[in-house]
């Protein structure tokens, strides 16, 4: 710890965002880098602690070395700290982008003051790693001659096919869209992470020699018993797509969208509609900064549970991840929340969408006697969370095990019941954060690698 009172001298600044009112009129990144020397200044806040529980399981699943990389930034030691942040990340712009920072809930610091800025830190480190060209391919030193398929190209796929193949392995990587990246191109909007950044890491990967090949189909383009017999080990990393629907009465009416189809299809606009948005996680917000990029004319979010509080809830304690209400830049930007919502039917004119009905709920989703209402409406968005891979005929050819939540059967090692298959990310865990997706995908890969070299 280069300075042990900057706990002291510095109050915590968070990244600058540009202006909502500016920000709304494109698709472009919101947020803003940081001047070095407040970078430094919030780095030197990092109190070293004796057990950082920001990189333990509580805060950090790739197990980010942050105290280090702290200590190097407050320094001047950037070229450092970038090589200490790959040593445990391979995607830490996707991160520093895309996650929620755990690591912040779980700071120390937070206990009775505001966390380290540790993700706007780690984004930092990498931008500048990119800028003054510190960050190239790393080719392997030998080859094995053992072949490995990954299926599936979201953030698991990916870190699971880099670290396999700078072990030497020759690694192909099979997408069943007609561009590499799965959710991280379709589905993150560029107001969260523009698209040239995901291509910045797959242009490394290629170089490293990992191979891509797009529009490719297990069950259709290439069957289970061609996988099984070209390669010597397969790797699922097929994330969790199938979303939860919402099936009451008006359901089939023209208008209701779930979340993935709207922010993945360039036919659907919210351009002057009234929109409504089911769901307040993530990719709820997502919608709503999208449908406002859009003009819609206006908009409306409805959560089924309570309000939260400002402050965490008892039951969610340092260094869990707190229950408390969270206000996204998209919440910044405009729409009206709503909790204790339940929906209850949609209705329409001669099949399109013009209204739905709600009641209120309590705290155990009981209905609110009187409470009930009619919202006009033209588009409804269903952000409901997702529930896995879904059953895939094709999965059950390889003869793989699924959970009751249609996610795949591994064990510790990310072992599937097949020797040769495994699988990480989404497709096993269920729908989770980004983090864990790149942390099991390396894990994943270090099991594969102990798996080849007894061939």
């Amino acid at each position: 710890m280069s300075d042990p009172k900057g706990f002291l001298k510095f109050e915590r600044k968070d990244p600058p965002k540009r202006d909502k009112s500016e920000r709304i009129l494109d698709f472009k990144e919101f947020s803003l880098p940081v001047a070095q020397e407040e970078l430094q200044h919030q780095a030197s806040r990092c109190m070293d602690c004796g057990v950082p529980f920001c990189q333990s399981s509580f805060g950090c699943p790739v197990d980010n070395l942050i105290p280090e990389w702290n200590e190097l930034v407050q320094q001047g030691r950037w070229q450092e700290a970038l090589q200490r942040l790959h040593k445990t990340n391979n995607f830490p712009e996707f991160t520093g982008k895309l996650c929620p920072a755990p690591c912040e809930s779980a700071c120390v610091l937070g206990v009775n003051s505001s966390p380290v800025i540790i993700r706007g830190i780690e984004s930092s480190i990498i931008d500048r790693g990119f800028n003054e060209g510190w960050v190239h391919p790393q080719k392997p030193q030998h080859h094995s001659g053992k072949t490995v398929a990954i299926v599936g190209s979201g953030p698991a796929g990916l870190a699971a096919a880099q670290q396999l193949v700078r072990l030497g392995h020759t690694v192909t990587v099979l997408e069943k869209s007609d561009r590499i990246g799965g959710l991280l191109r379709y589905g993150i909007p560029d107001f969260k992470m523009e698209k040239w950044v995901l291509d910045r890491r797959i242009d490394q990967l290629t170089a490293e020699g990992v191979q891509f090949k797009t529009d490719v189909r297990v069950g259709a383009d290439i069957t289970p018993q061609t996988l099984l017999s070209e390669y010597d080990a397969i790797c699922l990393a097929i994330g969790a797509s199938r979303a939860r629907d919402l099936k009451i009465p008006g359901r089939e009416l023209k208008g209701i969208h779930l979340a993935m189809e709207y922010l993945t299809s360039p036919a659907l606009t919210a351009e002057g509609k009234r929109v409504i948005i089911l769901g307040g996680g993530d990719t709820g917000s997502d919608c709503l900064g999208t449908v406002l990029r859009q003009k819609c004319k206006s908009v409306l979010q409805f959560e089924l549970l309570e309000k939260p509080g400002l402050t965490p809830a008892p039951q969610t304690p340092w260094p869990l991840w707190p229950l408390k209400l969270r206000t996204s830049h998209a919440h910044e930007e405009g729409g009206e929340r709503q909790w204790s919502v339940l929906t209850t039917e949609f209705q329409g004119q001669e099949g399109n969408l013009t209204s739905l009905k709600t009641v209120n709920v309590s705290g155990t989703h009981t209905p609110v006697p009187g409470s009930e209402k009619t919202w006009e409406t033209d588009l409804v968005l269903l952000a409901l969370g997702f529930e896995g891979p879904g059953p895939l005929d094709w999965i059950e050819q390889l003869g793989v095990e699924q959970t009751p939540r249609s996610t795949i059967a591994v064990d510790r090692q990310f072992r599937t019941r097949v020797p040769k298959i495994f699988a990480a990310g989404d497709a096993q865990r269920g729908a989770s954060l980004i983090v864990w997706a790149i942390a099991e995908g390396r894990k994943m890969a270090t099991s594969v690698d102990l798996f080849l070299r007894t061939l």
